[in-house]
């Protein structure tokens, strides 16, 4: 009688788990560089990576424009932004968390 049970679950019935889901998302956390625009800040993130020849401890940094929808973070926080699907020609993160003040 167990296996007639599990039988009558249909793949239209599997939900994946959040965890599964949110795997494939990229998150940065950079600090707050820029909040002059409305409902975007810019956020720079630095990346420390060896050199391909020398393999010394490098830093690379890189502008990341995010969607602040209640515009609450200030210049130099520190925040979590996650990536999204494209908000305008630049924007392509939006505000996850802010980490600190």
């Amino acid at each position: 009688m167990s296996e007639n049970q599990e039988s009558n679950v249909t793949k239209g019935d599997f939900v994946p788990s959040d965890a599964e889901s949110s795997k494939n998302l990229k998150v940065r956390v950079g600090i707050v560089k820029s909040t002059g625009m409305e409902k975007t800040i810019v956020v720079e993130y630095v990346n420390r990576v060896p050199h391909p020849k020398f393999k010394k401890i490098i830093k690379q940094t890189k502008k990341f424009y995010a969607h602040d929808e209640n515009s609450e973070a200030a210049v130099g926080d520190k925040v979590r932004i996650v990536e999204t699907r494209p908000i305008s020609k630049l924007k392509r993160w939006k505000l996850a968390e802010i980490l600190s003040h």
